[in-house]
């Protein structure tokens, strides 16, 4: 049986931008990506925790070392700068080793998106 687990979270980055007329798709600067095991064009979930709005889009590479968390296109509507922001991704796996596997948690510095 395969059941999905938490693989990556980014918990309380800020947002630095919003871009409606960008094609879509969230911003993440690349250290961050790296710290949180996540890829271009995964899929993620965004919940911001100043207004509860929770989205689905897929993450590309933003400025290496530049703190970006930019959301764009549609996505842009449920998010201002500043906003606090949790990243998740999900991954299947069978029970056995969902049970022994160990999320990439990464806690920015919130003011600059920083890895402390």
């Amino acid at each position: 049986m395969f059941i999905e687990v938490l693989k990556s979270k980014i918990h309380r980055a800020t947002i630095t931008g919003a871009n409606l007329n960008y094609i879509g798709s969230i911003s993440i600067d690349e250290d961050l990506m790296d710290a949180a095991n996540l890829i271009e064009n995964e899929k993620v979930q965004v919940l911001n925790l100043n207004n509860g709005e929770r989205l689905e889009t897929y993450v590309i590479k933003g400025g290496r070392g530049s703190g970006a968390i930019e959301l764009n296109g549609a996505a842009a509507r449920k998010v201002l700068p500043g906003d606090p922001v949790i990243i998740m991704s999900f991954a299947m796996m069978e029970a056995g080793e969902a049970g022994k596997f160990k999320p990439a948690l990464v806690f920015p510095d919130t003011n600059t998106n920083k890895l402390i």
